[in-house]
């Protein structure tokens, strides 16, 4: 296992609760409350327990709302709840029990919301995967036709439950979301392991959603997250898209580079390639951690190389978003991928930093938009190639 003695070294948790400030504000939490939660963190191995703290705050403050009445009070908290839940998850803990038991906590929390805000969504599980499916309100759900799918994929040390605003704001137009965790993220932190296998767990999350869960009649399955199904159609398989958000950019690239299934990608903060020598201990103790050992987390890294997966990528539409102030050393970031695929679009945004969650106006609205717009076209275009005569 590689050294963890950085964790305590002098500085290391100042440094590390301001690096994480914004991205705790693109997970929705409060700057203030962050600031007020994280006051006492001397050391990153108290980092875990001040946020478990913050999350049975939310859960108790949940319990007492809904013994009110209040579901929607009551969600927000179990909300906020699953996102601390999460947060405590963030470093490559020692204690891997506790690891395992708050990405466990965030889990449920993420259900007690949902069943109280988005009663349709349901929670899917498998070999090497577990996710939460929203579907969208409106015509697209309610005509027949299915909305489309994004498949919301995290990164090394993150989980289905940190990119709730990505969900919202894909869903405010039109467009279903699976966020799954794969082998080595959240509730799978210390179950299965990241690394090449994480393209056929995608697949398989997939295939539970178009294969079986939408098959199946809503009382079927039980308010609250568990597996179960929504009206047939919700989804249109003809219309799928994946967003990948730091590691999970080069995660989500695979998964559309071998999945004929998949439309167009989104790769946000994504690595183009990683130096594994020249990466921080955090990250490395991470991948050490996520991957089983050092020796199959140096071999993970190795094949990261989006250049290699570029010819597989050249028939879809892809859009790069990349903040200018996004510098982990051992990272080169994905506008590089710009020379190997020049079709694809690159949204840069000078101030944002890693995940930009300092800029979150600058880049998540356009992102969705973009998606939206995209898996539109690229149906109305496959029905006028179906119209057109037959060649040769």
């Amino acid at each position: 296992m590689t050294e963890l003695s950085f964790l305590t070294a002098p500085g290391m948790a100042a440094g590390f609760i301001a690096e994480t400030r914004p991205r705790a504000h693109g997970a929705g939490i409060d700057p203030y409350e962050y600031d007020r939660v994280t006051a006492t963190v001397d050391s990153l191995l108290h980092w875990p327990d001040a946020c478990q703290a913050a999350a049975l705050a939310h859960r108790s403050r949940a319990e007492r709302a809904a013994a009110r009445g209040r579901r929607r009070t009551a969600g927000q908290h179990h909300r906020l709840a699953a996102r601390w839940f999460h947060l405590a998850a963030l470093i490559p803990d020692p204690d891997r029990e506790r690891a395992a038991a708050v990405a466990a906590e965030a889990d449920r929390s993420a259900g007690d919301s949902l069943a109280l805000l988005d009663p349709r969504a349901r929670r899917i599980s498998g070999e090497g995967y577990a996710g939460w499916l929203r579907l969208p309100e409106g015509e697209a759900a309610r005509n027949g036709t299915g909305a489309p799918l994004v498949v919301l994929v995290p990164g090394m040390d993150s989980s289905k439950e940190e990119f709730h605003h990505p969900a919202d704001t894909l869903l405010d137009r039109g467009l279903a979301v699976l966020a799954v965790d794969g082998p080595g993220q959240g509730v799978l932190a210390t179950g299965p392991t990241l690394g090449p296998d994480h393209r056929h767990a995608l697949g398989r999350a997939l295939d539970h959603v178009l294969d079986h869960v939408l098959d199946r009649a809503p009382d079927q399955a039980p308010a609250g997250g568990a597996v179960g199904g929504v009206a047939g159609g919700a989804v249109d398989p003809n219309r799928i898209a994946v967003v990948g958000l730091s590691l999970g950019g080069h995660l989500a690239a695979d998964f559309a580079a071998h999945d004929p299934r998949v439309r167009t990608a989104a790769l946000v903060s994504g690595p183009y390639r990683l130096d594994w020598d020249a990466l921080v201990p955090f990250v490395t103790a991470t991948l050490t951690q996520r991957c089983g050992d050092e020796a199959a987390a140096r071999a993970f890294a190795a094949r990261i190389d989006l250049a290699a997966l570029a010819p597989r990528l050249r028939h879809l539409p892809l859009l790069l978003v990349e903040g200018g102030r996004d510098r982990i050393p051992g990272v080169t970031n994905a506008d590089a991928l710009t020379a190997d695929l020049p079709h694809a679009e690159l949204l840069h945004v000078p101030h944002g930093n890693h995940l930009l969650g300092n800029a979150l106006s600058d880049w998540l609205p356009d992102t969705a938009d973009w998606l939206a717009a995209t898996l539109a076209l690229a149906v109305a275009e496959e029905a006028g190639d179906a119209l057109l005569p037959p060649r040769g």
